[in-house]
């Protein structure tokens, strides 16, 4: 299946990072206790198209690594595989 923003937003793919949270006397937590917080990083995998102002060059594109806002966009699931719809706007910034 195919995703395709529209207007000024970028579709998202999720970069789950497996790290291991520990608390302060080195215990190690099981996933089940970890909070259920999204990632706030991900790869962009396609582009609305008015992410940039008139006879401007975006300033992202597919392919990039970027971080946004904990608590913008909505998740969606296609093919097993976690996606966030976000405006350019709660991008806030390129990775690398």
């Amino acid at each position: 299946m195919n995703i395709k923003p529209l207007d000024n937003r970028v579709a998202v793919k999720f970069v789950k990072e497996e790290e291991k949270e520990k608390t302060q006397g080195g215990i190690v937590l099981p996933d089940t206790a970890k909070k259920d917080e999204k990632p706030q990083k991900g790869e962009i995998v396609a582009v609305g198209k008015n992410i940039a102002p008139e006879d401007e060059e975006a300033e992202v594109k597919v392919g990039d690594m970027v971080v946004f806002d904990k608590y913008a966009g909505t998740k969606v699931e296609i093919d097993d595989e976690e996606y966030i719809i976000l405006s350019i706007e709660d991008v806030l910034a390129v990775i690398g």
